[in-house]
Parts: structure tokens; C-alpha cells; sequence
């Protein structure tokens, strides 16, 4: 690479740079955070219940010392 290359990578980096620093000055950085939007859409949503005990109990079921585990864990942490 030569030093033409070069400066024309670093001027690009740069305004890349300064185009992010913009971002965040004007509060645009909470793109990355879209998972925000979702949080809680399936809030008292009888059927996404049902999925998530489905999905558990297929979990457990790949794993049956699991569940004895975790009512002995019940059991001490109500001693």
C-alpha cells in the first residue's frame, strides 16, 4: 500500500469517525438498542406463556437430572 492509499484510508476513517461523533451529539446512538422496542411484547400473552413452559420442559427433558437439582436447590434455600 502506498502513502496515496493510505492517506485516502485515514481521511475516510476519519469522517467516519466525526459522522459517529455526530450520531451521539444528537442522540441517535440508541439504534443499537432495538431490542428496547420489543421488551415486553409478550407481556400476559397466554400463548407466549405456554411457548416459554414448552420450551422448558423440552429443555428438562435433555437433561433429567435437572429438575432434581433444581427441587433440591427449593428445598435448601427453604431451610
Amino acid at each position: 500500500m502506498n502513502s496515496k492509499e493510505l492517506e485516502n484510508r485515514v481521511a475516510k476513517l476519519e469522517e467516519t469517525v466525526a459522522q459517529l461523533k455526530a450520531q451521539l451529539a444528537n442522540g441517535k446512538s440508541a439504534d443499537w438498542q432495538w431490542w428496547r422496542e420489543g421488551a415486553g411484547r409478550f407481556a400476559n400473552d397466554p400463548v407466549f406463556d405456554e411457548i416459554v413452559r414448552l420450551g422448558r420442559e423440552y429443555r428438562e427433558s435433555l437433561h433429567p437430572d435437572f429438575k432434581k437439582k433444581r427441587a433440591a436447590k427449593k428445598k435448601a434455600a427453604k431451610k
